[in-house]
Parts: structure tokens; C-alpha cells; sequence
């Protein structure tokens, strides 16, 4: 075989194989399509639309938000594929956001729970109502302050909240802001 033809069979093996990637990645592969406002699976819905992975999976169970008595807890019932959830997941975000460190929130996705008769009071399926978003407020104590369910504005979460910890109303308070990560300090660049 002489040297252009080992040139030309080399380059129909290239022309070939890149006409089937090509093939494989234009007409077999779907283009993502998560959206906000379909119920739609599209993945776990706190790092895709919340931008907030850190809040799943909860880090303390239900009975052990309940034995810290310091802490008020914010139960929150959820699944994956309802737009309302989807919507609703970056309210819940929020709220971790400013009350993160003070507060154990619990987004406990539907799905999870295991299907009993009865539940005991520090389990999660002892509060479900059946519909999502659902979500409970309790202080303290562990008595429930706040039991909502549907897209629940982030000020309504916020009011139950500054109660709890015996703040200013909203009203009455300076609006706290969050200062961006990659902020560049003016005064030490000159």
C-alpha cells in the first residue's frame, strides 16, 4: 500500500468518525430543559433553581431540631417536579440566608416518607398535610407558630421568624444587605 493510500484511509476513518460524533451529538442528544414553571422532573430542586445545595439533605432530623431547645425549626414538605416547589425552594433559600445559623430548617422532600399508619410527633409525616409546598413554623418550645401551605412569601416566613427572636418589625428595622463576595474595597486601592 503506498503512502497516500494509508493517507486517504486514514482520513475516511477521521471524516467517519467525526460525522458520527456529530451525528450522536446533534440528533440523539436532547438539550437540557429545566424550567421554573413546568412540573417536570428536572433534578433536586434546591442547587438547580435556589442556587442552595447546602440545605439538602437537612442536616439534623426533625427529633433532634426538636432537643435543641434554642433553636426554632422551619419544616418545609417539597417534591421535585411542581412548579410551585420549584418556585418556592428559592424562598426557603432565603430565609436559610439570613436566619441559617439560628434556625434549623428541614426541606423534607415527600418522597422520603415512609409510608405508616401513624407517626410519632418528632417525625416529619406526623405534620403532613398532603399538598406542597407545605410549611410549619415552630418556635422554641416546638409548638407550631406557622402552618402554610403554597408559595408563602419570604416576609410572611420573616415576620413569624422576628417574633420568635423578638425583633423589630420589619418596618420599624434597618433592611439588612448582604455584601458580595468579590467586592473590591476602594479606600486601601489608590
Amino acid at each position: 500500500m503506498s503512502g497516500f493510500s494509508k493517507l486517504w484511509v486514514q482520513w475516511q476513518r477521521w471524516v467517519w468518525t467525526g460525522a458520527i460524533a456529530l451525528l450522536l451529538v446533534l440528533g440523539w442528544a436532547n438539550p437540557a430543559m429545566a424550567s421554573l414553571t413546568d412540573d417536570h422532573y428536572d433534578g433536586d430542586i434546591f442547587p438547580l433553581y435556589a442556587g442552595n445545595g447546602y440545605l439538602v439533605p437537612p442536616k439534623v432530623t426533625l427529633a433532634q431540631a426538636f432537643q435543641r431547645t434554642n433553636y426554632p425549626t422551619v419544616l418545609s414538605f417539597y417534591v421535585d417536579d411542581s412548579s410551585d416547589c420549584k418556585q418556592f425552594s428559592a424562598v426557603l433559600s432565603t430565609v436559610e440566608a439570613y436566619y441559617g445559623k439560628v434556625v434549623d430548617i428541614l426541606p423534607i422532600r415527600v418522597d422520603s416518607l415512609p409510608v405508616k399508619d401513624q407517626y410519632d410527633s418528632t417525625e416529619p409525616g406526623y405534620y403532613y398535610s398532603g399538598q406542597v409546598p407545605q410549611t410549619i413554623i415552630f418556635d422554641k418550645d416546638n409548638t407550631i407558630l406557622f402552618n402554610e401551605v403554597g408559595n408563602i412569601p419570604y416576609e410572611r416566613m420573616d415576620d413569624v421568624l422576628r417574633e420568635v427572636f423578638d425583633l423589630l418589625p420589619r418596618e420599624e428595622s434597618v433592611e439588612l444587605k448582604r455584601r458580595v463576595v468579590n467586592e473590591i474595597n476602594t479606600e486601601l486601592v489608590k
